[in-house]
C-alpha cells in the first residue's frame, strides 16, 4: 500500500494541471446539476415498521387530505384587545382567507362546502350532528371555543378562553419536505401581512419549517478557528490554506453531490448536515496529516518538495487510508439496523469520507506541486535542525509524556473514574424528538409554544391522531363514530377530541385527540398506550380497528425501536474495530485498548449530553435556554462517528509509536518517542475538528445543535482523556508486551504495514 502511494504521490505531484483539472470539471458538474435539480430536504423523522407510521401510511392511501404536512399558526394580541373582536378580528379572517388562497394549502372551507352540497348523503355532516347530540351542554367555559362568525364556524381556528390568542390549524397537500421550495414561508409571510397593521404577532409552530438552516455564523466561526490552528500548527499561511482547499473540494464532491440526488433519494436535513460535519472536519485532519509530514520530510531529512510529498503520501497518507476506513466501517454499520432514514444517513456520510480520503491522497499532492519548494518559507528551513524524529525538541510533548510514564497507574485510574463521573448522568438519558419546546427562546417556534400552552393547555402543542378503520371496509354508522368519540373523551389525561376527517365510503375516520399534557410528557407517553392497549375492545364494541400517530405517539415508537437495535450496533461496531485494529497494529492489547477507550469517550459524550439539553446544565455558555429529551437517534449516530473518529486518533498515535518500536526503541521509550512525534499534530486535528463540530452547536434546529455538541464534546473527551492520556499510560504499563502477537496468528495476518517501514527501507536502499 505505501509504496503504491508513494509512486501515486510522485504522480499527481508533477500531473498537477491533470488532477486539479479533473476535480475541477467534477465539481462544475456537480453544481450543474444542483441548479437543474434544487436539493430537497425534510425534517420528516419516518421509521418503517413502527405503528404510527404504519398508520400516516395506511392514512395516505384512504385519506390522502389528512395526510399532507400540517400547519398551526398561533394569532397572539399584544394589546390587550381580545383577538375576535373588532379590527383585530377583521384581520384575521383576512389571514385566514389569505392562507386558504395559498395554491399548496387545503381549504376547509370548500371541503366543507362539498358536504354541505351532499344534503342528507353526506356521511361526515351525519357524524358531525351525531357527535353533536352526544357532547350537550357539557362544554368547559375556560376551554378554547370554535371562532363562529355570523353563526357560522371558521373551518380551523379556535380561540382562547381569554380572547387573545387564536389558534389557526390547517394542512397542506403533501408533505412538508415535498412541497416546492418556499411554500411554508410564503404562507407565514401571507398571514403576517393580513395582521401588519394590527397588534398581532404571528407566530408558526415548529411543524412549520421546510429546510433549515444548514450553515450559520456558527459554522463560519469553526471553521475560520480551524484556519488559525492550521496557521499555527503549520507555521504559514500557504501551508494551512492547502488543507483548507482540499477539504472544500471534498465537500464540493461530497455533500454537493448529496444534494443533487436529493431531489430523487429522500435525504433528512440532519443527513445533509452529518455528511457537511464529516466532511469538514476529516478533511482538513487528514489533508494537515499528509502536509506536516510532508514539511518534516523537507526540513528534518533536506529532501526536495517532490520527494517529501511522495514520502508523505506513502507513509501518512495509508494511515489516512486506513483511518478513514474505519471511519467508512462504522458509518456503513448503521445499515445492519435495517431503518431508511439511518440507511440513507450512513451511505451518505461514509461517501462523503470516501471523497475526503480520496481528496487527501489525489488532489493535495497535486496542490503541493503547485507550491512546490515554498511549502516551506527560508526561515522555518534556517531555523530547521537536523535532529531525527526521535522527539528531542517537542518539549512539552517529552514532559507530558514522561509525566504519564512516571505516573502511568495513577494516570489510567485518573482517567477512568473521570469519565465515569462525566458518563453517570447517562443513566437518566431519555430519548424522544424535538418540539417547539427545544428551541431557542428568540426563535418563533418556542414562542409559539409556550403561547399555546399557556392560552389552550400543553397538549395543543401536540395533539394525537387516532384513525377508526373498519378491517372489511364497511360504513361505520354515525351513531358508532359518536360513541367512538365519547369512550376517547371519557379517557383520562384526554381534553378535547374532535372528528378531523372521514373518507367517502365511510370505512375510515380521523379523530384529533388533544392530551392534557404536553407532548413530551410521560404521562402523554402512557395514554398513547393506553389508546393502543383499548384497541381490542374498540373492535368488540364497533368492529373498528384503531390506531394511532401524531408527533407523541411517533416518537414513542422511534425511541423504542432506536434503543432495541443500539446494543445490537453497539456490538457490531465494537467487533469491527477489534479485527480492523489487529490487522492494521498486529497486536492483541493494542486492539483492546483502543475499543474500551471509545467505549469510555461514548459513555462521557452521552452522560455530558443528558447534562446539558435534557437537564439544562451549563446551557448559557452555549446561548441556550431550552430542556429537552436528547434526539432518539443521537446515540445510534452518535457510537458510529465518535468510533470512526476516536479510531483516526488511535491510528495516528500508535503507529508513531509502532514506529518507534520497529526501529528498535523498547518499552517506554516507544510511547516517548512516538508521542512526541505524534501528539502536535493530533492535538491540532482534535481542536480542529472540534471548532468544526462546535460551530454546529449554535444551529437554531435542535437536532443540529445535539449532533454537534456530542461529536465536538466526544471529540474532545477521546483526543485528550483517553488517546493522549490513557493510551500513553496503558502502553508504558505493557511496555514491549503490548506488541505481543500469537506466532500462529502472525503468520496468518497480512502485514499492511502503515507506518511505511518497508518502503523507507527500500528508499534508504536505493
Amino acid at each position: 500500500m505505501s509504496s503504491l502511494l508513494y509512486r501515486w504521490g510522485k504522480t499527481a505531484y508533477a500531473g498537477k494541471w491533470w488532477v486539479s483539472g479533473l476535480w475541477l470539471l467534477l465539481i462544475a458538474g456537480i453544481v450543474t446539476l444542483i441548479v437543474v435539480n434544487p436539493p430537497k430536504l425534510s425534517n420528516e423523522i419516518r421509521i418503517d415498521g413502527t405503528p404510527a407510521q404504519e398508520v400516516i401510511d395506511d392514512l395516505a392511501d384512504r385519506l390522502p387530505d389528512a395526510s399532507g404536512g400540517q400547519g398551526i399558526l398561533a394569532f397572539h394580541s399584544t394589546d390587550g384587545e381580545r383577538i375576535d373582536e373588532g379590527e383585530n378580528l377583521a384581520a384575521l379572517l383576512d389571514a385566514v382567507d389569505d392562507v386558504y388562497g395559498e395554491a399548496h394549502v387545503i381549504d376547509a372551507r370548500e371541503v366543507m362546502a362539498d358536504e354541505m352540497a351532499k344534503g342528507p348523503d353526506s356521511l361526515l355532516l351525519q357524524a358531525s350532528a351525531a357527535i353533536g347530540q352526544v357532547q350537550g351542554s357539557a362544554a368547559d367555559a375556560d376551554a378554547p371555543t370554535p371562532l363562529i362568525v355570523e353563526q357560522m364556524p371558521v373551518p380551523g381556528v379556535v380561540v382562547s378562553a381569554d380572547g387573545q390568542t387564536a389558534l389557526f390549524q390547517f394542512a397542506f397537500d403533501e408533505q412538508t419536505f415535498e412541497l416546492p421550495e418556499g411554500t411554508v414561508d410564503e404562507t407565514i409571510e401571507t398571514a403576517e401581512s393580513a395582521v401588519a397593521d394590527e397588534d398581532i404577532d404571528v407566530l408558526p409552530s415548529s411543524t412549520m419549517i421546510q429546510i433549515p438552516e444548514l450553515i450559520g455564523i456558527g459554522e463560519i466561526v469553526g471553521v475560520a478557528i480551524a484556519a488559525l490552528v492550521l496557521i499555527v500548527t503549520l507555521g504559514s499561511l500557504v501551508a494551512a490554506g492547502l488543507p483548507l482547499v482540499s477539504a472544500l473540494s471534498g465537500i464540493g464532491v461530497g455533500v454537493g453531490g448529496a444534494f443533487a440526488i436529493s431531489s430523487i433519494v429522500p435525504m433528512h436535513s440532519l443527513t445533509a448536515v452529518l455528511a457537511l460535519m464529516l466532511g469538514l472536519a476529516v478533511g482538513i485532519d487528514y489533508a494537515l496529516f499528509i502536509v506536516n509530514r510532508q514539511r518534516r520530510f523537507i526540513l528534518d531529512q533536506r529532501l526536495t518538495a517532490r520527494e517529501a510529498t511522495a514520502r508523505a503520501i506513502g507513509t501518512a497518507g495509508s494511515a489516512v487510508f486506513f483511518a478513514g476506513t474505519t471511519v467508512v466501517i462504522a458509518l456503513l454499520a448503521l445499515t445492519v439496523v435495517q431503518i431508511q432514514l439511518l440507511t440513507t444517513m450512513a451511505f451518505t456520510a461514509a461517501a462523503t469520507v470516501i471523497i475526503a480520503v480520496l481528496s487527501a491522497l489525489t488532489l493535495l499532492p497535486a496542490l503541493l506541486g503547485f507550491v512546490g519548494e515554498r511549502i516551506c518559507s527560508p526561515k522555518a528551513r534556517l531555523n530547521a535542525g537536523t535532529a531525527h524524529e526521535a522527539g528531542s525538541s517537542h518539549r512539552v510533548a517529552n514532559g507530558w509524556s514522561g509525566f504519564l510514564v512516571r505516573n502511568r497507574y495513577l494516570a489510567a485510574i485518573g482517567s477512568l473514574v473521570i469519565a465515569g463521573v462525566l458518563a453517570a448522568p447517562a443513566l437518566d438519558m431519555d430519548l424522544g424528538l424535538p418540539t417547539g419546546a427545544s428551541y431557542h427562546p428568540d426563535t418563533p417556534q418556542r414562542q409559539s409554544f409556550e403561547i399555546v400552552g399557556d392560552a389552550f393547555g400543553d397538549g395543543y402543542n401536540g395533539p394525537l391522531v387516532v384513525v377508526a378503520t373498519s378491517p372489511d371496509d364497511d360504513t361505520i354508522p354515525a351513531t358508532d363514530l359518536a360513541e367512538i368519540y365519547t369512550d376517547l373523551t371519557d379517557l383520562d389525561g384526554v381534553t378535547a377530541v374532535a372528528l378531523g376527517g372521514l373518507d367517502e365510503d365511510g370505512t375510515t375516520a380521523v379523530f384529533s385527540l388533544v392530551p392534557e399534557t404536553a407532548p413530551t410528557s410521560q404521562d402523554t407517553a402512557d395514554l398513547v398506550t393506553t389508546l393502543r392497549d383499548a384497541s381490542p375492545a374498540f373492535a368488540d364494541d364497533y368492529g373498528v380497528d384503531i390506531g394511532v400517530t401524531g408527533f407523541s405517539a411517533l416518537a414513542i415508537d422511534v425511541s423504542e425501536r432506536l434503543a432495541d437495535v443500539l446494543p445490537l450496533y453497539i456490538a457490531v461496531v465494537v467487533g469491527l474495530s477489534l479485527i480492523v485494529l489487529l490487522l492494521v497494529f498486529r497486536s492483541i492489547i493494542v486492539p483492546i485498548k483502543a475499543t474500551v477507550g471509545f467505549l469510555l469517550s461514548v459513555a462521557a459524550t452521552f452522560g455530558a449530553t443528558t447534562a446539558v439539553f435534557q437537564w439544562g446544565w451549563l446551557q448559557p455558555i452555549f446561548g441556550m435556554d431550552a430542556t429537552a429529551p436528547v434526539l432518539s437517534l443521537l446515540p445510534i449516530i452518535i457510537t458510529g462517528v465518535l468510533y470512526g473518529l476516536a479510531m483516526d486518533y488511535e491510528v495516528f498515535l500508535v503507529s508513531s509509536m509502532k514506529e518507534a518500536h520497529v526501529h528498535g526503541a523498547k518499552g517506554r521509550e516507544s510511547v516517548t518517542r512516538g508521542f512526541a512525534v505524534a501528539s502536535r499534530v493530533v492535538v491540532a486535528a482534535a481542536i480542529i475538528m472540534t471548532s468544526v463540530f462546535a460551530g454546529f452547536i449554535y444551529n437554531p434546529e435542535p437536532m443540529i445543535a445535539q449532533v454537534g455538541f456530542a461529536l465536538a464534546f466526544g471529540i474532545l473527551i477521546d483526543a485528550f482523556l483517553v488517546r493522549m492520556t490513557l493510551v500513553p499510560a496503558i502502553m508504558a504499563i505493557f511496555g514491549d508486551k503490548a506488541w505481543w502477537l500469537p506466532r500462529w496468528l502472525d503468520r496468518i495476518l497480512p502485514n499492511l504495514d502503515i507506518e511505511g517501514d518497508k518502503l523507507t527501507k527500500h528508499l534508504d536502499r536505493t
